[in-house]
């Protein structure tokens, strides 16, 4: 198992508990609140590869992904009071499970052969949509259409992997310059209450 491919797993193991948990106030069953956390785990991913034509699915040519998702749900079902109290650390793991996704995205785009600029934009999908697709289920409005610096942190870090990458920086280094870059983002924008100008009615 490549380091990689533990972080894909564990970034869609704790995605899917984060989507269990957003249904906390949504009055959901628990059949719903796993859908919910199964939609936010995959849900970037399989819009990714449907677009750039990649199939199987990732998560139907790879089981391990559900397998993943459903110890997510069960965690989350079996230790929901503690988790619940663990909102901090969820907040952590979000800022690096998007840092991650989006590189990851960026580069399976490469390899579908598309431009530059597609490949950022599917970075950048791999890492918020799961979310945007879960906050709609529940209602709520999705983050990135909220004043947060969120889909735009994303966006940066992918333009900084293709511009190093562009550069023949290793891809490791690479990886971690880049996903680095879009949590220092997401963190300073939560530590300094940052957020991008709203439309305003005149």
């Amino acid at each position: 198992m490549t380091l990689q491919y533990f972080f894909e797993i564990a970034g869609t193991y704790f995605f899917a508990m984060s989507g269990v948990v957003a249904t906390e106030d949504k009055e959901q069953n628990w059949f719903g609140a796993a859908f919910t956390g199964f939609i936010t785990a995959i849900g970037g991913g399989t819009l990714r590869d449907i677009i750039l034509g990649n199939y199987p699915i990732f998560w139907v040519r790879d089981v391990n992904f559900i397998y993943a998702i459903i110890l997510g749900v069960f965690t989350t079902f079996f230790f929901y009071q503690f988790i619940a109290k663990l909102k901090r650390t969820f907040l952590f793991l979000d800022m690096a499970g998007i840092g991650f996704f989006t590189i990851i995205g960026v580069e399976k785009a490469l390899t579908a052969d598309v431009s530059a600029t597609i490949a950022a934009i599917m970075g950048m999908f791999t890492a918020v949509m799961g979310g945007v697709i879960r906050d709609t289920l529940t209602n709520t409005m999705p983050i990135i259409f909220r004043k947060e610096v969120y889909a735009t942190a994303c966006l940066a870090g992918a333009i900084l992997y293709l511009v190093l990458n562009y550069f023949d920086v290793t891809r490791n280094l690479n990886l971690l310059i880049s996903s680095g870059f879009i949590v220092i983002i997401r963190f300073l924008s939560i530590r300094f209450e940052l957020a991008l100008p709203t439309i305003k009615k005149h």
